[in-house]
């Protein structure tokens, strides 16, 4: 029977929030933003093990306490100069079989659901290639010229925004990502590029990902109300 893992890459700099931590280590509701993540993954009983690509010089991880986890959480000091390189090197470290599914998510979508998950689970497990969480795209998007002038206005139909978990086959994953320049985004864009095509998951606007620094207000206000 196939098992549930999670992988969460986290070996970046998260330059863009302009701290002088890695965005992942800067403190959401009394905690750091990785905790968030970490704990919605590891309370989800599905998901066997959470494991945690961290940078080789990674100086804050073992500054914080993560027992409540339990053994369920494996941190790997294996990650690469870029996200695709890190769930690669994270691929070759852990415990699973090829068909095994493996959830990658974002370390800075701290307001993971567990509806998001239960949904993606149950809807991509049956699929052959696998998929992941996404909302359909509800604004205007325009395309600027390089001048900070409107080339054209882009037609939103049929255009949804990615988000994570993405859950795909251990070892269709790693061929995919072996393939795919060092420089892919996202896990599913290298699948598609196999010539497969992943399941969109309708997921919650609440799973943002914390970018910039009035990202982390709202996730605060998220996390919060979470505990009332």
């Amino acid at each position: 029977m196939s098992r549930y893992i999670a992988l969460v890459p986290a070996a970046g700099t998260g330059s863009r929030m302009g701290t002088e931590i890695p965005k992942q280590y800067g403190l959401l509701a009394g905690k750091p933003m990785i905790h968030h993540a970490i704990g919605a993954l590891c309370s989800c009983s599905r998901i066997e093990r959470v494991y945690v690509v961290l940078s080789p010089s990674d100086a804050h991880w073992d500054g914080y306490d993560w027992s409540e986890f339990g053994e369920r959480l494996y941190p790997l000091k294996v990650g690469g100069e870029t996200r695709a390189l890190s769930v690669m090197n994270g691929l070759k470290e852990i415990d699973a079989d090829s068909r095994d599914w493996v959830l990658v998510h974002d370390a800075a979508r701290p307001c993971i659901d567990h509806d998001s998950l239960s949904r993606l689970m149950d809807e991509v497990s049956g699929e052959d290639v696998g998929g992941l969480l996404a909302l359909p795209v509800a604004d205007t998007l325009k395309r600027e010229d390089g001048r900070g002038r409107v080339l054209e206005t882009v037609p939103r139909s049929h255009l949804w925004q990615a988000q994570t978990p993405q859950m795909f086959r251990h070892g269709m994953l790693q061929d995919a990502l072996s393939k795919a320049p060092k420089e892919q985004t996202d896990e599913a864009g290298a699948v598609e590029a196999l010539g497969f095509f992943p399941r969109l998951v309708q997921g919650s606007p609440s799973n943002f990902k914390v970018t910039w620094p009035q990202d982390r207000e709202i996730a605060e206000l998220i996390l919060t109300s979470r505990r009332c």
